[in-house]
């Protein structure tokens, strides 16, 4: 097997200083920073998700940011290559790939090597296998799934229908059970020799105040604006970044049905959740070295 490509990671959860970690590493290790969240990919998102700024892309060059227009949809699969060639390009220059940030599965996907299970997806098998939920209940549907991936089933509470759905549209459109799929595709190994950072708040009250500090800055630096100009540009009909955090908060006070008060409410609540969720995910991921910030 060829040498693998050493690689830093940086992940945790919002707010708690990845950015300001990773460019640090950078100067240190003479790196390149390729980003790792799955919203810095759209041109103009650059408030609501806390983008790398013009004067940090000139100390430290920045990969994986303003490569896609707001109303293009944008996979997983495309993310993972167009990362993976970002990688290989920074070594190939002598130089050290530092991946950070906060979106979890694709940060995994891309360190550990595994792909997304094989299957174009089948809109009708789908619409069969819900009604079929609908018609007979959520357990008749998963003991399907223990028919024909009992591995998969073991997994998969009955009542997450969309994963069951899913589980079942993969066995019959790939020809293997996702069980299968996945092991198969873990063979081939990662090409990088991943180092993972987990930075995390020894306190949940002090991450929590790092959440509310980047709100209150996004909104006095003009969030509301940047919100705005997007939406002008059809933010709201795109498939995946109208669901972006700091963006879909604002679409009620848009309609006339909330105030200002209101969406920093939902904003910072919104943001909490979702770092919750961040800190469960690189909790139960591999990482080496674990940094507590205050």
């Amino acid at each position: 097997m060829a040498e693998r490509i050493p690689v830093l990671a940086v992940v945790g959860p919002t707010a708690v200083g990845k950015s300001a970690y990773a460019l640090r590493l950078a100067e240190e290790y003479g790196g390149e920073i390729v980003s790792g969240d799955s919203m810095q990919i759209y041109k103009g998102m650059d408030i609501g998700t806390a983008k790398a700024s013009p004067d940090e892309r000139r100390r430290i060059r920045h990969h994986m940011l303003d490569i896609a227009e707001i109303d293009e949809p944008f996979s997983a699969d495309r993310f993972l290559m167009l990362a993976r060639e970002a990688i290989e390009e920074i070594a190939s220059g002598g130089k050290l790939p530092i991946v950070c940030g906060g979106t979890g599965l694709y940060i995994e996907l891309l360190l550990t090597g595994t792909r997304l299970p094989e299957g174009k997806p089948d809109p009708e098998l789908r619409r069969e296998l819900a009604a079929y939920a609908d018609a007979h209940g959520p357990e008749a549907l998963h003991e399907i799934l223990k028919r024909e991936d009992p591995a998969e089933a073991e997994k998969i509470h009955p009542n997450n229908v969309k994963r069951v759905v899913r589980a079942i549209e993969i066995c019959r459109t790939s020809g293997m059970t996702k069980t299968e799929a996945d092991r198969m595709s873990r063979e081939g190994g990662s090409p990088f020799d991943a180092t993972v950072h987990f930075l995390t708040c020894g306190d949940r009250s002090a991450l929590y105040r790092r959440i509310e500090q980047r709100v209150d800055d996004m909104f006095e630096r003009g969030l509301e604006n940047e919100v705005k100009t997007l939406c002008a540009r059809g933010l709201r009909e795109s498939p995946t970044a109208s669901q972006a955090i700091g963006y879909k908060e604002f679409y009620p006070y848009l309609d006339g049905k909330a105030n200002l008060e209101s969406v920093r409410e939902t904003l910072t609540a919104n943001t909490r959740h979702y770092a919750k969720r961040q800190e469960t995910w690189f909790r139960r991921m591999h990482t080496d070295v674990l940094v507590t910030v205050g």
